[in-house]
């Protein structure tokens, strides 16, 4: 555990690097006649998509699990009607609103995004890089009850995702490893690990996206490339060469920040929209019986 503390207590906003170029890779072992095959996803009925870029609202909601205060801000497209969501975690020493930039993207196109403050490794916080293994029980927790308040009528429960940044995409990997939310059928993990969490991926498949910069000195690519290789189901990796920590997502001046961007967003819709459209857009090699 002192390990586990010392790795993630570093602040997520530390050091930056220049701005790498961005490209798909295929991070997956040579399929061979005695690899297991990884377990496909079942896409969803397709669902119509707004089209062009939507308004987006900001809301601002407070839940409190075992003494536990969770500020969460939701990003709420104006349409459609009914939505699907992506719960979204940030880093240590992090924030919702760091995101802001990122997140509203993905709320212009059509998701709500659901984003908690966690209450030990928010900014502004005594830092206690511990309570990051809390977490993944708080984001579900956030979810239930986004899901059963006044929002949860703008919100399709059976189009869902988890995504998340550092340590917040441990949280991630956590809602589908020790952890697993039933509820997701997607997941992606920006500069993340299994650390503290674990890589025993269980429950229904769920299709996964990997993001990791080659150059990244918090978290690092093997360990990155190490929790997508665990993943049992379809999934994909984006490698950023000498990519960073921060800049491909927090920075949207930086060349690899719009690859970032742009694929998730296309993997959004692939997985929650099933927008076989948006397929061409990822262009990955990905593994084998992946349907990505």
């Amino acid at each position: 555990m002192r390990l586990v503390a010392a790795l993630l207590a570093v602040s997520l906003l530390a050091g930056c690097t220049g701005e790498p170029s961005s490209h798909w890779v295929d991070s997956s072992p040579t399929a061979t006649a005695t690899a297991p095959k990884l377990a496909a996803v079942q896409l969803p009925a397709p669902l119509a998509e707004p089209t062009g870029s939507v308004s987006v609202t900001q809301q601002e909601v407070t839940y409190s699990r075992a003494g536990r205060t969770l500020r969460t801000v939701i990003w709420l497209p104006d349409r459609p009607a009914k939505a699907p969501a992506v719960l979204f975690s940030h880093g240590l020493n992090g924030a919702p609103e760091h995101f802001a930039s990122l997140l509203r993207q993905w709320a212009s196109a059509g998701f709500v995004v659901i984003a908690p403050a966690y209450p030990n490794t928010t900014k502004g916080a005594k830092l206690d890089a511990y309570d990051v293994l809390n977490q993944p029980a708080d984001a579900s927790y956030v979810l239930r009850q986004v899901l059963a308040g006044p929002l949860g009528k703008r919100i399709d429960a059976h189009r869902l995702a988890a995504a998340g940044h550092s340590a917040g995409a441990i949280t991630t990997v956590g809602l589908f490893a020790v952890d697993r939310d039933p509820r997701l059928r997607a997941g992606i993990v920006l500069a993340g690990s299994g650390l503290g969490v674990g890589l025993d991926f269980s429950g229904t498949p769920a299709a996964m996206l990997f993001v990791h910069g080659t150059a990244d000195p918090l978290v690092s690519y093997a360990s990155g490339k190490a929790a997508y290789d665990a993943v049992p189901w379809s999934k994909a990796m984006l490698t950023v060469p000498g990519g960073d920590h921060n800049n491909p997502y927090l920075t949207p001046g930086s060349a690899s920040y719009q690859t970032v961007a742009t694929s998730t967003l296309a993997f959004l819709r692939l997985e929650l929209y099933g927008d076989q459209a948006a397929r061409q857009s990822l262009e990955p090699t990905v593994d084998l019986d992946s349907h990505l």
